[in-house]
């Protein structure tokens, strides 16, 4: 078949890559407009728009998918199919209609749980313990259209969300691959999602990710790896907000109160509202990112310190 790929961040990547080396005709790419990075904030490129040149694939990166200049651009190009992996906007029913198999997304989640922009986040911060990846034709409401394949992945207990999301792209690649064979050949059929088990994924917001240390510690836990690398976990330190990575549970420690620091040598406990948490990398306002116990010899963080707290105005 002839196909247009749509997709923007690294994780769509893979799956560029393994449509360009299928039995496929890859004919062009659509990604987001180049946008501000760095800190310069010049504009670059995508991962997927610099892959495809790298490939030599043309490249449409419309404002909009709507815009009639974009679909004039992609009914020249004449796709039987076009495969679509994290592109980032919504697609109007003008340019669902140009190519006569659809658009086939690969989403990553087994639908219908998890329908939405951050799958993967939800399923980590959820404490699932089986996630997956499932091929289907998008239709106007969100992630519902019916499926075509699923795979399915384990979720390992120390997993971040930026570790399950790369074992998820590389094994989801071959998946849509595999969804266009089978649509080329007439030996899939697409399937209605069941009305049953439906859940929703919202993007994860810098709010959304700030530790609750109230929270029991297996909840603290989750919510540093839901949201690692992205949008970021925090708390305050000092009024200041402090990055917090991967943190490890220990049964063992006496507890501590929600917040509370127990300083050692080699270790930096925080209190939840079960058993404490020991800090792994942390990076404090103006720092650079750290193991937990080398920051805090390095600003001498006293025991009994609470993280958490806004700085108080009247001091």
């Amino acid at each position: 078949m002839r196909v247009v790929f749509a997709g923007t961040p690294e994780v769509a990547v893979p799956a560029l890559d393994a449509i360009a080396a299928s039995r496929h005709e890859l004919v062009g790419v659509v990604t987001r407009p180049d946008a501000p990075a760095g800190r310069g904030r010049k504009l670059v490129a995508s991962p997927v728009a610099q892959r495809a040149e790298e490939l030599g694939v043309p490249v449409l990166k419309p404002a909009h998918p709507r815009e009639e200049e974009f679909q004039a651009e992609l009914r020249a190009l004449a796709p039987d199919c076009c495969p679509v992996v994290a592109y980032g906007a919504l697609l109007p029913q003008s340019a669902l209609d140009i190519p006569p198999h659809g658009w086939i997304n690969l989403h990553f989640s087994v639908l219908p749980a998890w329908r939405g922009a951050a799958p993967v986040q939800h399923a980590v911060w959820a404490g699932d313990e089986v996630t997956g990846a499932t091929t289907f034709r998008i239709v106007k409401e969100l992630d519902a259209g019916p499926t075509f394949g699923v795979m399915t992945e384990r979720i390992r207990p120390t997993d971040t969300a930026g570790d399950l999301l790369g074992r998820l792209a590389d094994g989801g690649a071959d998946l849509l691959v595999q969804t266009l064979d089978g649509i080329e050949d007439g030996t899939l059929e697409a399937r209605e999602q069941p009305a049953d088990g439906v859940s929703f994924a919202p993007k994860i917001l810098v709010d959304d990710a700030r530790v609750d240390w109230t929270e029991p510690a297996v909840a603290v836990d989750r919510r540093i790896r839901a949201c690692t690398p992205g949008p970021g976990a925090w708390t305050l330190y000092a009024g200041e907000r402090m990055k917090l990575g991967p943190v490890t549970i220990e049964t063992d420690e006496e507890p501590l109160a929600p917040g509370v620091l127990r300083v050692t040598k080699k270790a930096v406990l925080v209190g939840t509202g079960t058993t404490p948490v020991r800090l792994g990398r942390v990076k404090a306002f103006g720092k650079k990112e750290m193991d937990a116990a080398d920051w805090a010899r390095g600003v001498r963080v006293e025991s009994g310190v609470v993280l958490g707290e806004q700085a108080d105005p009247s001091a």
